[in-house]
């Protein structure tokens, strides 16, 4: 037997679960150094996050949905490896008792023109909450592309 938010689903029965995890971020970053050698920032991100976790066995179900907010550090470094090559790490992080988040890339950049370059790298995205209501992390790791656009 499973007892899910106080909802008993049976032994040896197929029961069916949902994971979603929703993020929305807004970042402020203040590049402290932009030079020949290198470029690096700190900021602030609000994240907020809409999570869900579901069972479902025939008839019976059982959600239990989570909207937070959580504060996270930003860094941005940017090593210039060559005329258009360089070298790209970036994320938002923070951890505290009740959990953590990262959310970080490293990546070779490639600039096609002063507007446009491309990237791709290795991301790491973890987190999760310890606290009396739940206990639940989650590891995801995989290679990233992008297109970034120069303003």
């Amino acid at each position: 037997m499973v007892n899910f938010e106080n909802v008993n689903f049976p032994a040896n029965t197929e029961v069916n679960a949902t994971y979603k995890f929703n993020s929305y971020r807004l970042t402020y970053r203040y590049e402290i150094y932009q030079g020949r050698s290198f470029e690096f920032g700190l900021g602030l991100t609000g994240k907020i996050r809409d999570a869900s976790i579901g069972l479902r066995s025939g008839t019976i179900e059982s959600f239990k949905d989570n909207i937070g907010f959580v504060p996270l550090i930003n860094f941005r470094f940017f090593l210039p490896i060559h005329d258009r090559l360089g070298f790209l790490f970036l994320g938002d992080a923070l951890a505290a008792p009740q959990g953590r988040a990262e959310d970080v890339l490293a990546a070779l950049t490639y600039a096609i023109s002063d507007k446009l370059s491309v990237k791709a790298g290795y991301r790491l995205l973890e987190g999760g909450a310890k606290n009396d209501a739940v206990y639940t992390f989650a590891l995801i790791n995989y290679v990233a592309f992008g297109l970034m656009v120069h303003l």
